[in-house]
């Protein structure tokens, strides 16, 4: 009893120290840990688990359109990098710079990837020369270095690992089109697959990417009420085209510039799942994106049978397709029931000698721990059941979450007291001035999350200045 007291005070309670607890769980359910080097993280079989199947259903999604992978470097010459202005300066305070070769200085620096749009133009730049070379619709899995001044496992590192699509497009008609397919597909997983609903909607001018006509964002509510970013997509219209002279001879016999996309998710989605779904025990995890979903623990494991009805049992479970293991290791069974809660694994199965007798064993749900007798035979089709109830019930506990931590506002003291005293979003007009936002992330370190495509008219005028409004935001402190 000692030790398993001991694992569930390794984390500190959410309630009190709501990043303390989240890197207590990070950590104490090894998904990750720290290294040599400042700023970067090692993730863990059990992060990286994680990781392969968010990649593994996002890469058939993509697919699924039309997109193909492709692996760039991560060298970019700074030359290269100097030829989109806006581009450039809005990367410049995180660029890494390599400086030498071996023991020889370069003629030319090179930084290390931040992001891969002008690779991906200096390719396509010579890729592209006729209206039948169009779409190209490319995406890569890599890591990107951004030399982040403050870091947090999954959330902000200075390597971190995502997938960047760059596409290229004939009409800006095309290209829009794309652009909001893609942020469609981010939300569809992201509310699916991790069980987390999100906001799609379009970034205000301040917020939108270096170098793009506009970026769309999924935001989503973390428990502690903050928001995160979750997802993009950048329509680039053609400014890049023109910076790297992307030219195509269309049908026409007429010159043309490409119009191009951007769009890309990351690890930090690992830390929404953890500040979505998680409890003071540890991971709760979505079962459709779990690297584990049915774990199966013997009690008096060296008693007769209990061992061999409990490969029986994972035999079959997994032939139907579902990830299962046998924590089989020496440790107490409650020691076991506390290690599972920690690294959220969606199922237990609870199974001793006396179930055996009576041929049934114990379901229990991670996420309400709901104990659950059912017939031996009956497991299988009684946990297919049980996983897709619990994807179900935490996606909406989440929806709820978020909807009751959604605020409507209409006047400035209002808002500031709302965002001091109420962690959560909040819906107010805006003039759409940026002496506005600027004015409200100064004063309350709140800033605008997204316009969102569904609006709605809360009042005549700007929550910050009084003068007439033009568009319903979101506001939020964010991570």
């Amino acid at each position: 009893m000692a030790k398993e007291k001991k694992l569930v005070e390794a984390i500190t309670s959410m309630e009190d120290d709501f990043a303390q607890w989240y890197t207590d769980v990070v950590l104490k359910s090894d998904l990750t840990d720290y290294t040599s080097v400042k700023g970067c993280m090692v993730i863990k079989p059990a992060g990286y688990a994680i990781w392969e199947n968010i990649q593994q259903e996002l890469n058939r999604r993509f697919k699924e359109t039309g997109v193909e992978n492709v692996y760039l470097p991560m060298f970019i010459p700074e030359s290269l990098l100097q030829k989109e202005k806006d581009h450039v300066e809005g990367f410049a305070p995180e660029v890494a710079w390599v400086t030498h070769g071996g023991l020889e200085p370069l003629q030319e620096r090179f930084c290390v990837r931040p992001t891969s749009e002008t690779l991906f133009c200096d390719l396509y730049s010579r890729e592209i020369h006729s209206h039948r070379d169009l779409p190209k619709v490319y995406n890569q899995w890599c890591s990107v270095v951004r030399w982040e001044k403050t870091t947090r496992p999954f959330l902000r590192s200075r390597e971190f690992l995502w997938q960047e699509g760059h596409t290229a497009h004939a009409t800006a008609e095309e290209a829009e089109a794309r652009t909001i397919q893609m942020l469609n597909i981010y939300a569809d997983f992201c509310e699916q697959e991790l069980a987390i609903p999100v906001i799609k909607g379009r970034k205000t001018d301040k917020e939108k990417f270096a170098g793009a006509e506009a970026t769309y964002t999924i935001e989503s509510l973390m428990h502690d009420g903050k928001a995160l970013q979750s997802g993009t997509s950048h329509n680039f219209g053609d400014g890049f085209a023109r910076a790297f002279n992307i030219q195509y001879t269309d049908k026409d016999n007429t010159l043309k510039y490409v119009h191009q996309t951007s769009w890309g998710m990351t690890t930090r989605m690992i830390g929404a799942i953890i500040m979505v779904h998680g409890d003071n025990s540890g991971l709760k995890l979505p079962p459709r994106i779990a690297p584990v979903q049915v774990m199966i623990v013997p009690i008096r494991q060296d008693a007769e049978g209990v061992m061999d009805k409990a490969q029986d049992i994972f035999s079959e479970l997994r032939s139907s397709g579902i990830r299962v293991k046998i924590d089989d290791s020496e440790k107490s069974p409650g020691w076991k029931f506390s290690e599972q809660e920690m690294r959220g694994i969606p199922v237990r199965i609870e199974l001793g000698p006396k179930d055996i007798e009576k041929n049934q064993a114990v379901l229990v749900r991670r996420d309400t721990r709901e104990k659950i007798v059912v017939p031996i035979p009956e497991i299988p089709d009684r946990l297919k059941e049980l996983l897709d109830a619990i994807q179900k019930d935490m996606f909406v506990r989440a929806l709820e979450h978020r909807n009751t931590h959604t605020y409507d506002v209409k006047n400035y003291e209002d808002f500031k007291t709302t965002i001091n005293e109420k962690p959560g979003f909040i819906r107010a007009m805006w003039c759409g001035c940026q002496e506005c936002e600027d004015k409200i992330k100064e004063d309350t370190s709140a800033t605008s999350r997204c316009i969102p495509f569904d609006q709605e008219q809360l009042s005549e005028t700007c929550v910050c200045c009084g003068k007439s409004a033009k568009k319903m935001v979101y506001w939020g402190r964010a991570y």
